[in-house]
């Protein structure tokens, strides 16, 4: 059981981030799913907008209970967002080669590409939006 408590302790950030990241996730697949079930609109617009809605609420719950940062919210937001803007042409690509070229289901190919996103964004996150700066 110390052992378990140990891992977790040690991977505290990264398991916090997923479970924030599973909030900004859901809040991206719910708007993702309603803007092309209900609106009709295109799975990459969608995407976008899905997205960005999940990027904003990670940043404000990661910055305040995760990585506990307030100073230079504005530009760790930016950094942010940066960083989000790299996973999203990541998440974007990804889309379009399972979608366009081998035509796999668009909302199970959503899924299949957070797992690379979710580490690239943590790793880069932790060492550049939310780094401490004394």
């Amino acid at each position: 059981m110390n052992k378990l408590y140990a891992m977790i302790g040690r991977y505290r950030t990264f398991l916090t981030y997923c479970l924030i990241g599973g909030s900004g996730v859901l809040l991206d697949m719910t708007v993702y799913s309603l803007l092309i079930g209900l609106a009709g609109l295109g799975y990459q617009w969608a995407n976008a907008l899905g997205y960005l809605g999940g990027t904003v609420l990670s940043f404000v719950l990661n910055s305040r209970y995760n990585f506990r940062v307030q100073d230079r919210l504005l530009s760790r937001f930016f950094l942010f967002l940066l960083v989000a803007l790299l996973g999203f042409a990541t998440s974007a690509l990804a889309l379009n080669v399972l979608i366009e070229r081998f035509g796999f289901d668009r909302y199970l190919s959503k899924v299949a590409t957070l797992v690379a996103v979710v580490l690239i964004q943590y790793n880069l996150n932790r060492l550049v939006s939310f780094r401490r700066i004394d």
